[in-house]
């Protein structure tokens, strides 16, 4: 009686998995082009699917729709990368945490910004300027906004359960603060509207963090 080599099997699963990223990956390429190239409600889901090479079906099996298409734009360049690694536990954000000076953790998420900005602003200025004509667009919007409320919530609860906060400012302030400092309305105005470079903005950002929280 014969038995399935195991090996084999890993190795064809392994296979399988490395096609997959890779259509993953060349979907995300096409749709990030054709969003920002044609704009949010002209880029069809078949449109992605000729620009990667790939059906239709396999978009919506890996995404979901074009709303989940977009958010996954946004949560790649947000991180820089396609890998399954939450936020917190980036090496970014756990080099934050462990830096004592809250300066420095300021000006350095001023930094941060000024490097990310760029990736994300484009999309999420695509999902903004669709959402006040598409409801699948302003439920993303909608997302997207709760989710850098979370974040900053925790960066603000961070800074206050560390003592690092000035006599006066709470941690609701603190949220306000960080949560306005990086919208991309902020980036709009200054970068693209008033041709800041991105490493001007990011390191007005921290300055101005410094100033107001710590």
């Amino acid at each position: 009686m014969s038995h399935p080599v195991k090996g084999k099997r890993t190795y064809t699963s392994a296979r399988r998995d490395e096609a997959a990223r890779r259509t993953r990956a060349a979907v995300l390429e096409a749709g990030r082009a054709l969003f920002l190239d044609r704009g949010y409600a002209k880029t069809t889901v078949a449109a992605v699917a000729a620009r990667a090479e790939v059906s239709v079906e396999t978009i919506y099996k890996t995404f979901g729709n074009k709303p989940g298409l977009v958010k996954a734009l946004f949560d790649v360049a947000v991180v820089g990368d396609d890998e399954p690694v939450p936020m917190m536990e980036r090496a970014f954000v756990q080099r934050n945490i462990a830096e004592p000076d809250p300066r420095r953790k300021l000006i350095s998420y001023g930094e941060h910004l000024g490097e990310t900005m760029p990736r994300t602003a484009p999309v999420l200025l695509l999902v903004r300027d669709a959402a006040a004509s598409d409801a699948d667009a302003a439920a993303v919007w909608a997302q997207l906004d709760e989710e850098r409320l979370t974040g900053m919530t925790h960066f603000a609860t961070h800074l206050h359960e560390g003592g690092h906060l000035r006599a006066g400012v709470d941690l609701e302030e603190a949220r306000d603060v960080l949560w306005t400092m990086n919208s991309v309305e902020l980036w709009d105005l200054l970068v693209r509207q008033r041709d800041w470079a991105p490493e001007r903005f990011g390191a007005w950002v921290g300055q101005q963090l410094v100033a107001a929280l710590v």
